[in-house]
């Protein structure tokens, strides 16, 4: 084998290697003080063409997804002007009730 093959090879394996078919719990918040993302409070990003996106700000790290109604289709509820938050988003934990 030439050194062009060997190299060709062992790039093929290491870009393989990083697909694993083990699939990360995306509900539960990995950081210092770990819990379930349904336990932070969740305020609403408008984004510049005005359609919303839940957004969580736990200090360290941050949580955005698109806000979607029953069929999947983006809510713009006009909440607040484009590129603003509004919520109690950077606590990360859920407010006492």
């Amino acid at each position: 084998m030439t050194i062009k093959v060997s190299i060709a090879i062992l790039g093929t394996v290491l870009a393989v290697a990083g697909c694993s078919g083990d699939k990360a719990n995306k509900t539960i918040d990995r950081g210092i003080d770990s819990h379930s993302v349904s336990e932070l409070t969740a305020g609403i990003w408008v984004d510049p063409t005005g359609c919303d996106h839940w957004i969580i700000d736990d200090g360290v790290e941050g949580y955005l997804s698109a806000r979607l109604d029953k069929y999947g289709k983006p809510v713009c509820s006009g909440i607040a002007p484009p590129t603003t938050a509004v919520g109690n988003f950077k606590g990360g934990k859920r407010d006492p009730i």
